[in-house]
Order: C-alpha cells, then sequence, then structure tokens
C-alpha cells in the first residue's frame, strides 16, 4: 500500500450542502430560510439572552447581594530574594528586572513561603505577609511601608 493509494472509508466524507442554488437542489430560493422575518435576513445574529427584542430575564430579574472586589496581587515569596545580593533594593523594577512580576499594573505581595538568608535587603513593596516581614528583619533587613501588611489577601 502507497500513500496515494489511501482513501477514507466509504460514506466518511459528505459534500457540504450548497444552500440557494436553484429549485431544483431542494434548498433554492429561500434556502431553508422561510419566508420574511428578522431570521431570514442576512446577517441576522441571535446573541445569548435573546428574547425577540423584549427586556432580557437577566434584566428583568432583581439584583441581590454585592460583589466583594478584593485585590490580585502578584505574589513574591522569601525564596524568590535569594537571587538578590547583600544590601541590596528590592522594590518593582528590580523584581521586573530579574523576571519575578511582570504586570506593572497589578500590586505586589511579599510572602513568607521558604528561607531567607540574604542578608540587609530593603524592600519597598505594596504589602506584605507578617512572616515575612519578620523573616526580612531577622536577617537585618528593612521593609519599607510595613503599615500595609495589615491587609489580607
Amino acid at each position: 500500500m502507497k500513500l496515494n493509494d489511501l482513501r477514507p472509508a466509504s460514506g466518511a466524507k459528505r459534500d457540504r450542502k450548497r444552500v440557494g442554488r436553484g429549485l431544483g437542489s431542494g434548498r433554492g430560493k429561500t434556502a431553508g430560510r422561510g419566508t420574511k422575518g428578522q431570521k431570514s435576513r442576512s446577517g441576522f445574529s441571535q446573541g445569548a439572552g435573546w428574547e425577540g427584542g423584549r427586556s432580557r430575564l437577566i434584566v428583568r430579574l432583581p439584583k441581590r447581594g454585592f460583589n466583594n472586589a478584593t485585590v490580585d496581587f502578584q505574589v513574591v515569596n522569601l525564596k524568590d530574594l535569594e537571587r538578590f545580593s547583600e544590601g541590596a533594593t528590592v522594590n518593582f523594577e528590580s523584581l521586573m528586572a530579574v523576571g519575578l512580576v511582570g504586570n506593572k499594573n497589578q500590586p505586589v505581595k511579599l510572602l513568607g513561603g521558604g528561607e531567607l538568608s540574604v542578608k540587609n535587603l530593603t524592600i519597598d513593596l505594596d504589602a506584605y505577609s507578617k512572616s515575612a516581614i519578620a523573616a526580612v528583619e531577622a536577617q537585618g533587613g528593612k521593609v519599607v511601608g510595613a503599615n500595609a501588611s495589615e491587609e489580607t489577601a
């Protein structure tokens, strides 16, 4: 058997239905769309929840409760700070330079995951966990804006 001898199984492939190609085709004239009305026109697209022009059910129902909008932080762990040298300043720009964060519109939070052995780091980020602050200060480092640590996310 050769590649040029391969054929799909009999009946496995069918020609596509060509509508609007004359009365003898069985799908001529109105091409299976019926006569008149919105659905018979070209360009008609019925979106999800469309109810023929009246107000959609989702709009008519009352709204209850509230949406608790939380802040999504970019997370950096203590173990990620090992790549910085002793006495370095860690801020958004330095984290972006080493590829730990990427979105400049999203705040950065330092978490206490892993061990920190680098000494005297100065860290200036948007938020911190209490364990991260304790670990940095135990190594002689300084956390700028530590009052942001009361946030929980």
